[in-house]
């Protein structure tokens, strides 16, 4: 176990389990979501993204812990990683974890990945481009592909 992936719908706790996992294994930590997001919430081009991510992985040649998964990145992390850790709760849990880590966040105003500006706040916590709309629209699909 060196190459490791944690997966889950967002709120089961990818980050959290992944931050803890890589300093137990002393591997080093991968979030994904901070290749992905630039300042004001737009998005690398894939060809940044990719870039960025095959830098991480190659600079933690001796093991990483990647949180999370997009379809996107999906050929070039697989053929790397030897581990992958599904978090599979039940909705409400889910529901509970994003409903207290986003009211934590708009509050603290803290910035949500060291690369960007990024922080929540109560208009994107109600918007139609909500992490709350993500989780009822992903949860399904993600149940029906166990």
């Amino acid at each position: 176990m060196k190459f490791i992936n944690i997966i889950g719908t967002t709120g089961s706790g990818k980050s959290t389990f992944a931050r803890q996992l890589a300093q137990k294994q002393q591997l080093q930590y991968i979030e994904l979501d901070n290749l992905l997001w630039l300042d004001d919430w737009q998005e690398s081009t894939n060809e940044a993204l990719f870039l960025k991510l095959k830098i991480a992985m190659k600079n933690a040649a001796t093991g990483w812990v990647i949180d999370g998964l997009y379809t996107r990145t999906t050929t070039m992390m697989m053929e790397k990683v030897d581990t992958v850790i599904w978090l599979d709760y039940s909705f409400h849990i889910n529901l509970y974890r994003l409903t207290k880590r986003t009211l934590g966040r708009v509050i603290s105003q803290k910035k949500l990945w060291e690369d960007s500006n990024n922080r929540e706040s109560l208009k994107m916590m109600l918007s139609k481009e909500s992490i709350f709309v993500w989780l009822f629209k992903s949860y399904p699909k993600n149940r029906k592909n166990t």
